[in-house]
């Protein structure tokens, strides 16, 4: 029989084999990728990147590399402070735009919305018929024959401002849905933090007991609503005209009362945002925490505008509300007119303000 032999020495690998799997797996040999791959490299974070190591970059750009790869390691924390907040900037999404038509129709979806539309609307009119009296009862025009259109013109422009006020009315009923929900809410408080879930269930506050210590901001609002709903039946013919009149004069002081209120309140604020502005100023100088200084500042900057705003609005309604409490006849017309359109433009202007955040809330 014959024998099976067994080589005693074990064959020398091919040049084919020794091509294959010799030199990538060198210790000496450096890490290469595939430029034609579909999943580039990652690039490593600077914190894990030695300053003495090198890394090998391909000569064709991609839209994933990185351009500050190769960048030394700064070890200063305030440094990396900076590139954190960049990092953390980069990841929030792109702003998203809303375009006015969209506000606008999310706006008149609104009550309130279409009441300030309302508003614009009546008094311009008011103020273009202020206008027309004053130029055609001038002295050059007054003896010249007016045309019959005119006329015509006038009576329409005036029946569409007292219809205009009176839709105004009817979409401002049940106003005082709003601060009575307010008060409803505190009624649920517990009297001390500490007191347990079920206790606070079984002692609850009486409604007349929680009325008499709301705010007097939302209580002014409350009463100032249900007067206002008085005075707007009492138009529709529910209740009497004399009732009606003084329904109408009491809203007319809670609303004066609640715009003092208001001018308080928004100088209080304004101040206290005045000495943070000032605090903010200061710190500035020192050069930890300038960009986030300067990014509060900013934000400082816009409530401050919006408070200005505010304040000018709350004028404007001061002066308007004190021609009818204090009936002051001189020049009742045309300073009427101009604190109504003045006002409704500014209320326009922070409500589509409003409307536009909170479009942007939801879509971010």
């Amino acid at each position: 029989m014959s024998s099976i032999s067994f080589p005693s020495e074990q064959p020398t690998p091919s040049n084919h084999e020794q091509n294959f799997y010799s030199s990538p797996f060198e210790g000496n040999a450096s890490f290469q990728m595939n430029p034609l791959s579909s999943h580039p490299p990652r690039t490593p974070r600077a914190s894990m990147v030695s300053s003495s190591s090198a890394i090998h970059v391909f000569d064709s750009q991609s839209v994933y590399d990185s351009h500050d790869a190769t960048a030394p390691v700064e070890t200063d924390k305030e440094a990396v402070d900076e590139v954190e907040a960049e990092e953390e900037q980069a990841s929030k999404p792109v702003l998203v735009r809303v375009s006015k038509e969209e506000v606008w129709r999310d706006l008149f979806l609104t009550s309130n919305g279409r009441d300030k539309a309302f508003k614009l609307i009546q008094y311009s009119i008011r103020l273009y018929l202020l206008f027309h009296t004053s130029i055609s009862g001038s002295s050059l025009l007054r003896q010249s024959k007016r045309p019959l259109w005119d006329a015509e013109l006038v009576n329409r422009l005036r029946s569409t401002y007292s219809g205009l006020s009176f839709s105004r009315k009817l979409l401002l009923l049940f106003n005082w849905l709003g601060p009575l929900t307010a008060i409803r809410a505190q009624q649920s408080v517990p009297y001390s933090a500490e007191v347990s879930t079920e206790k606070s269930k079984k002692t609850s506050r009486p409604f007349l007991h929680t009325l008499l210590y709301a705010p007097p901001p939302v209580l002014l609002e409350l009463i100032n609503a249900f007067a206002d709903d008085a005075a707007t039946l009492s138009l529709l013919g529910l209740f009497g005209k004399k009732f009606g009149e003084r329904a109408g004069h009491f809203s007319d002081w809670c609303w004066f009362i609640s715009t003092l209120v208001g001018l308080v309140e928004n100088g209080v604020e304004r101040q206290m945002i005045g000495n943070l502005q000032h605090d903010r100023t200061t710190a500035k100088s020192k050069p930890k925490g300038a960009k986030l200084d300067e990014q509060e500042l900013s934000r400082l900057r816009k409530q401050d505008y919006w408070l200005q705003i505010s304040r000018a609005k709350l004028v404007m309604d001061l002066i308007f509300v004190s021609y009818d409490i204090f009936k002051i006849r001189r020049f009742k017309e045309s300073v009427k007119s101009f604190t109504g359109l003045t006002a409704a433009i500014l209320s326009s202007l922070k409500l589509y303000h409003g409307q536009y955040n909170s479009i942007l809330k939801k879509l971010s």
